[in-house]
């Protein structure tokens, strides 16, 4: 497994993705995308030689997200791709994670699928077996 992405959620999409441009550098690299399933808006953002950055906003209906974000947001997860999430998913439940949502389509990676697992110290960790994103720019 290797790190994909690191997911920080906000208020609001625009506001983050012109704060990461502007403070550290990175460009947009998708256009907003609607993930029903997890009640979030996604955008990707990137910058040469450093981990791409994925920004969430809560749907109203994410109520524990709404939550959070209100409370300032923040770090909300580490995305791992794997070669395969079924295997992913059974090697860390092996390891003592616990399945938060089992395999699913994503919209932001095309409809491949995607998991969360919890980790020690309440590491929120999602697992990807693809590198496609929707909405590329």
């Amino acid at each position: 497994m290797t790190i994909d992405h690191i997911c920080f959620a906000v208020k609001n999409l625009e506001e983050g993705v012109t704060y990461w441009i502007r403070v550290f550098g990175y460009r947009q690299k998708t256009r907003m995308v609607v993930n029903t399933l997890q009640k979030v808006k996604v955008i990707f953002i990137e910058k040469e030689n450093s981990l791409t950055v994925k920004l969430i906003e809560p749907l109203e209906d994410n109520l524990s997200l709404v939550g959070f974000v209100n409370r300032g947001g923040g770090f909300h997860h580490i995305c791992f791709r794997c070669d395969d999430i079924d295997n992913g998913v059974a090697g860390l439940k092996e390891k003592g994670l616990i399945t938060l949502v089992q395999p699913q389509p994503g919209e932001a990676f095309n409809n491949h699928r995607i998991a969360f697992m919890l980790g020690k110290y309440g590491l929120n960790i999602e697992l990807i077996d693809t590198d496609e994103r929707a909405g590329l720019i």
